[in-house]
Order: structure tokens, then sequence, then C-alpha cells
């Protein structure tokens, strides 16, 4: 999850949510939720999530939506990836639908900015 996160992150991605659905859904352990700005950013960021699992070892059992960008799915098994663009993680709004699976750390330490004075 941390890997997947960092990668997005690396990407600029949005509204990074992972959501433990191991209890609901038996077929996988996590969701990693994020966002692009445009199909560009989406792509890159699903491209970037995708290299950084295959180099830790990851493999990928499906992969959708890379032709639109609009919403990219890679699903590694124990973690599935949702890259979306703005407008469509707005309608499909899978944190309304998942919202009673806990939410999980990203690990993603903030690093503060240094300060001028």
């Amino acid at each position: 999850m941390h890997i997947a996160a960092r990668a997005a992150d690396d990407k600029k991605a949005d509204d990074l949510v992972a959501l433990d659905v191991s209890g609901p859904l038996p077929l996988t352990d996590a969701f990693l939720l994020a966002s692009g700005d445009n199909e560009r950013n989406v792509l890159a960021i699903a491209g970037a999530v995708e290299d950084a699992l295959l180099e830790a070892g990851a493999k990928p059992l499906r992969r959708e939506g890379r032709t639109e960008g609009r919403w990219v799915l890679l699903d590694f098994g124990d973690i599935v990836v949702h890259v979306f663009h703005q407008e469509d993680r707005q309608f499909y709004a899978l944190e309304r639908l998942w919202r009673d699976c806990p939410v999980l750390p990203l690990g993603l330490d903030e690093v503060a900015e240094p300060s001028v004075g």
C-alpha cells in the first residue's frame, strides 16, 4: 500500500485515500483511491503506481481504463488501485459506497517546509 501511495503522491495525485475492504470484499484487502487533474495526469499516476508495484515484485492481475484515462483500475490481488479523473471520482463516489470500511494510513510522512526568518 505504502509503495503505491508514494508513487501516486510523487506524480501529484490528489485526495489519496486507502480503505480496508477485506471484511466485505474477500477478493482483496485494500483499495487505494487517487485523483488526477486531467486524463494525462491520471495515466501518469497509474503508470507510476504500476511501475513501482512491479518493481517491488507485485504481479498485476488486471488493468482497465488506460485508453480513456478517466478511471484506471489496477488489480494487484491484495490491493486494487483506482485512479480517477476528479469528475469521475465525484460521480462514482467510491468513498461513499465503502464508507463503512476503515481508512488505512498511507505512510506518507509530510516533510515540514523550512521556515523563513
